[in-house]
């Protein structure tokens, strides 16, 4: 789908490196940035999407692409699982997400790992619920990834991905291109480290095959009854699949 699409389009590394790399040099303000630029509404999103799971009272989760580790935070908040594991591809995402869980004692639930959407390294049918905010557009192999994720996730577990989408409607569409292609890039060279990293944002959007076409493919791994919610006139989306 978008495996061409890469933060720095360096010949000699692949998507996943190069993903790696850019959140390494982005995670001191990664948390700050995202909060900012989205006025706070994105903490209302991963609010929304957690609601996704109340109905089946997940007991030990999996967190993909868990960042710094608000959405797992979230879903502790929400849900109160037994066990949240949240893995990522960087280090440097996962250390602040590591002290984040020591300031909150929050051990006994939540830890973190290295480890590749696409290869993730446990059981199968092991996890009731799965979680990914804001990373699916970043794999290297969609399909793959997706697959892996069934794998792992137990028969009549639900999977909840939240993405950022593409809206439609007039003026919406008009002033979230020009929010993302212009207001995002300014401001991500600004605070943040990288100046690719948050040019490499909205191309990646973009890129996304988002909607039906994203269901369609959550399908094909073997999801039944998936569902697209849009939220805020379609600016993100909520991804729904049963095992």
């Amino acid at each position: 789908m978008n495996e061409n699409i890469t933060p720095y389009q360096s010949e000699t590394a692949t998507k996943k490196e190069q993903v790696a790399a850019m959140f390494n040099n982005i995670s001191g303000t990664y948390d700050f940035l995202n909060h900012f630029m989205s006025l706070g509404i994105d903490i209302m999103w991963r609010k929304k999407a957690i609601k996704e799971l109340k109905s089946i009272k997940p007991r030990i989760m999996l967190d993909v692409a868990t960042g710094t580790g608000d959405f797992a935070f979230e879903a502790i908040n929400i849900l109160r699982p037994e066990k949240i594991i949240g893995v990522d591809i960087s280090e440097g995402m996962l250390d602040v997400a590591r002290k984040k869980i020591h300031d909150r004692n929050l051990q006994h639930i939540f830890s973190v790992q290295t480890g590749d959407s696409e290869g993730l390294h446990f059981e199968n049918d092991h996890f009731d619920a799965i979680t990914v905010a804001f990373g699916v557009r970043n794999y290297q192999n969609l399909e793959k990834g997706l697959a892996d994720m069934y794998r792992v996730l137990k028969p009549g577990g639900k999977i909840v991905i939240l993405e950022f989408s593409k809206p439609k409607q007039f003026p919406v569409k008009q002033g979230y291109n020009f929010y993302f292609r212009h207001v995002t890039p300014f401001l991500g060279r600004l605070f943040s480290k990288d100046n690719r990293a948050y040019t490499y944002l909205p191309e990646s959007v973009a890129a996304f095959p988002d909607g039906g076409a994203f269901t369609m493919l959550m399908d094909k791994v073997g999801f039944k009854d998936t569902k697209d919610r849009r939220l805020t006139f379609g600016i993100s989306a909520i991804y729904t699949g049963i095992k």
